[in-house]
């Protein structure tokens, strides 16, 4: 690990302000990537600017269409909310399912999703539910960040605040998780709203992507079989060691179907 300059601000201006003012600052939050990449010496910045104690940045709220969750909420208090539970039961389940005890501790929402790594949980979560992103200054729309492989729309220095989530009928996440990582090989997130189904799709791309021949299929008809005759295009998947673009477009299907099936088991 290389020298650094760590901060601990109380505020989004004060942590902003010292961002702007780093050689090469970088923001700290649940550490889950950052902290290995250091020890690795993979990464050398300037200055760390650790937001555990920004007020404003952790919370949950309920409204009656959407679920807004502050960026600094631990993956933990997500999946023991009661309030999630309530409203997108499928969420609080994702993050229960995300690496193991310890990560799930320390672990936050908004640092999944600015790291936007290709096999993280929540970016499925995102994208399957059309959620909007509050930074520092402007809103994000899911469709609008999610970009390449850990490239996303945050401009330099733009701070995730807090991300909302609108509330569907019903939703259900499936995912084949790496053995030792708990990552997602391939996860798969379907969310039924009245406009129609959205699909959220991660581990199988370089980002977090809507498949549009699925959600064309399952608006279509609404069952596990309509996925059947998909046509996958295997091309744009990843391919590396723990699976090839092919295998990660066979999981694609199979983790879909049975996200579907897990939706249409909840009342309607």
């Amino acid at each position: 690990m290389y020298e650094f300059d760590y901060h601990h601000p109380d505020s989004v201006a004060a942590a902003i302000a010292l961002r702007a003012g780093a050689a090469d600052g970088s923001y700290l939050a649940g550490g889950m990537t950052l902290l290995p990449t250091l020890k690795q010496r993979l990464a050398s910045p300037s200055d760390l600017i650790d937001l555990a104690g920004v007020t404003g940045l952790t919370g949950i709220e309920v409204t009656a269409d959407r679920v807004t969750i502050g960026a600094m909420t631990r993956h933990a208090e997500v999946a023991a909310s009661e309030q999630i539970k309530g409203s997108i039961p499928a969420l609080a389940f994702l993050a229960s399912q995300i690496g193991d005890t310890q990560v799930r501790n320390r672990g936050t929402l908004g640092g999944s999703v600015a790291n936007s790594d290709p096999s993280a949980d929540y970016p499925a979560a995102v994208i399957g539910l059309g959620a909007t992103l509050q930074t520092d200054h402007r809103t994000i729309a899911a469709e609008d960040y999610f970009q390449d492989l850990f490239q996303t729309a945050l401009e330099e220095g733009e701070l995730i605040r807090s991300i909302a989530f609108p509330i569907p009928r019903r939703a259900a996440y499936r995912k084949f998780p790496n053995p030792a990582s708990r990552y997602a090989v391939v996860g798969v997130f379907v969310a039924q709203f009245a406009a129609g189904v959205r699909v959220g799709v991660t581990g199988a791309g370089p980002c977090a992507f809507r498949p549009a021949e699925f959600e064309a299929a399952l608006n279509q008809r609404l069952d596990p079989a309509a996925l059947d005759d998909v046509v996958i295009d295997h091309d744009r998947f990843n391919s590396d060691m723990h699976a090839s673009a092919e295998y990660r477009g066979n999981l694609l299907r199979v983790m879909a179907r049975r996200a579907v099936a897990d939706l249409l088991a909840q009342p309607a």
